[in-house]
């Protein structure tokens, strides 16, 4: 079903597989209705730069817990009032303690578009995602096939929703642009040791395709570290922990535009 996969990422996709259900057909119904409320997520990251994707998360595997008082609904509007252009939302439960409830707290509370950050195995996973509102998809493509990766994104794309194609090597890369990827991201963070390097984005830029929106995710604290990553090609930057754990999101999300 999915690719050989490195330590944690294994562990978070065998439990996916056992929770693997079939879509019900009331859900494919709340997923088909929900298609005339999408927000273009693509234009909003090329539209004001720049772009940052600013990521709703309550704990992660590495880091723990980020906050008692987690509000997904609040932490939305303070990044949309900051100048966010979208919202990445946590969804896995067991890992990052997140659901799609956050997902559908956080959309509710603001006008920007909102991307469901889970790990996507299956085709119930995109269904899910436009049922319960989201904009975006992330495909990850260290745990799909070059087939897998195009037939979520287009299966994302008959309910209007886009997808962003994470990858984090050269392999994973040409995989993604294999597959037609419009949107692809480098997650600067090794998924082994869990240590992050933005030389990850820096070395992988020159090889993204010319016609693909880039987007830079992990390890990104600072302006300085926008404008770096700027100035090699990307566009859009996802930054979560950095958010996460800002006592004023707001004054933190303008810094790094700044």
């Amino acid at each position: 079903m999915v690719k050989a996969i490195p330590d944690i990422l294994a562990q978070i996709v065998e439990r996916k597989i056992a929770e693997l259900k079939e879509p019900t057909p009331a859900l494919r119904n709340q997923a088909e209705a929900s298609i005339a409320t999408r927000r273009p997520f693509a234009p909003a990251l090329t539209a004001n730069p720049p772009a940052i994707i600013a990521e709703i998360k309550k704990a992660s595997p590495s880091k723990g817990v980020f906050t008692s008082s987690f509000n997904p609904a609040a932490i939305a509007r303070s990044y949309q009032q900051g100048g966010a252009a979208v919202l990445s939302v946590l969804t896995d439960t067991a890992h990052f303690q997140g659901s799609l409830d956050h997902l559908e707290q956080a959309r509710q509370a603001v006008t920007i578009p909102v991307l469901r950050k889970d790990f996507t195995i299956a085709p119930i996973h995109v269904i899910e995602a436009a049922a319960h509102g989201a904009d975006a998809i992330l495909l990850i493509a260290a745990i799909l096939t070059t087939g897998q990766l195009r037939d979520y994104r287009e299966l994302a794309a008959e309910y209007g929703m886009a997808a962003l194609v994470e990858v984090h090597d050269e392999d994973e890369l040409q995989s993604a642009a294999d597959s037609g990827a419009q949107i692809i991201g480098v997650n600067n963070r090794n998924l082994h040791t869990f240590e992050v390097n933005l030389e990850t984005a820096l070395r992988l830029a020159p090889r993204i395709p010319g016609h693909a929106i880039r987007v830079a995710e992990s390890g990104i604290d600072s302006a300085a570290d926008v404008h770096r990553l700027a100035d090699a090609g990307y566009q859009a930057f996802l930054v979560g922990e950095h958010l996460m754990r800002s006592t004023n999101p707001v004054t933190a999300l303008q810094a790094l535009r700044s």
